[in-house]
């Protein structure tokens, strides 16, 4: 349940919002929100974004705890959803195995479930992207099928047209559909943070690194506390990159290592932006983690994560890894 209360001081106007578990009477958010009298609609619009953007995420981590309880055999096509959006939080090859089962698992259940389609697409980005690829080929062909899929069954759907134009974009390589389908999610829903972020992937791949940063910025925005913030902060150095500023893009990497430090894309961005920013020791750390993710990488294979559309920023990405120590 969300409720709130407005309070009024000569001309300015306090809103406070708090989101309630109605079963168990648990705080799951709360917030204020402050203007002028003069801005009301101005505010107005403050509100519902920022409503909107912070009671998602909760609204989807109290769902996950709640499906935690629920005996496997009674699950239906929304439980396997829920189940497979945990898996994927997770950010680990097992979460990731899990993930793609139970969104495998909801459209069995479902088959006309866009959004299951569209995050199963979008868990063999994360696959690519963290480097438990197994079956290139396979799985190239799958989250393709798995895109195309959710755009035909959800073309109103928001979460599955930025999902599958994020893997569409991003692991197919075909960046112009992909980036329209995520425009659409947009305009469906300019509240969901998600799509922001995959925009700012896209544009970045396409080479408008400030547009790209300004998306990112607003899905950060929407969702200051978003357990995935380490992605909006390896989204960021990739922009910078493209950008050509690499103390900005190093610094953002550095952020993401932080958060996780065994994610193969994020010591990518961390190896090459510090590179060609002139820190040897910081590339050298960098390239012994991801030397240690993945002993097989090379500067020849490491474009499989399709974030590089223009020749120029490929050219230059694989110069990076170069020098960062990646073998040929």
């Amino acid at each position: 349940m969300l409720e709130g209360s407005v309070r009024k001081a000569a001309n300015r106007l306090r809103i406070s919002g708090q989101l309630i578990d109605a079963e168990t009477g648990a705080h799951l958010w709360a917030d204020r929100f402050d203007g002028d009298v003069e801005d009301i609609f101005d505010l107005q619009d403050q509100v519902t974004a920022r409503v909107v953007g912070a009671i998602a995420p909760k609204l989807d981590e109290a769902e996950i705890e709640r499906i935690r309880s629920k005996p496997t055999e009674s699950l239906d096509a929304y439980d396997c959803f829920l189940r497979g959006m945990a898996g994927l939080h997770k950010w680990s090859r097992e979460g990731n195995d899990e993930a793609l089962a139970h969104f495998y698992r909801a459209i069995e259940l479902d088959p006309n479930y866009a959004a299951a389609h569209g995050l199963a697409a979008r868990t063999y980005v994360q696959r690519n992207a963290c480097g438990w690829v197994t079956e290139p080929p396979h799985e190239l062909a799958e989250a393709s099928r798995l895109a195309r899929r959710a755009v035909e069954l959800g073309h109103d759907d928001a979460v599955a047209l930025a999902t599958a134009g994020f893997a569409l974009a991003q692991l197919v390589g075909d960046i112009e559909d992909g980036d329209a389908f995520i425009e659409k999610a947009l305009e469906l829903n300019p509240n969901l943070a998600w799509a922001w972020l995959y925009s700012g992937w896209a544009k970045s791949t396409m080479g408008d690194a400030d547009l790209a940063i300004e998306r990112i910025a607003r899905a950060r925005r929407l969702s200051p506390h978003d357990p995935q913030d380490f992605s909006a902060q390896a989204a960021m150095a990739f922009a910078h990159f493209i950008a050509g500023r690499y103390d900005e893009a190093l610094a953002c990497a550095q952020a993401a290592v932080r958060d996780r430090p065994n994610i193969q894309i994020v010591n990518c961005l961390a190896a090459a932006s510090a590179a060609m920013a002139g820190q040897p020791a910081e590339a050298r750390k960098a390239m012994e983690r991801l030397r240690r993710l993945n002993p097989s990488l090379r500067v020849a294979n490491a474009g499989t994560v399709k974030l590089i559309y223009r020749p120029e920023d490929l050219a230059r990405w694989t110069d990076a890894l170069r020098k960062a120590g990646l073998p040929e």
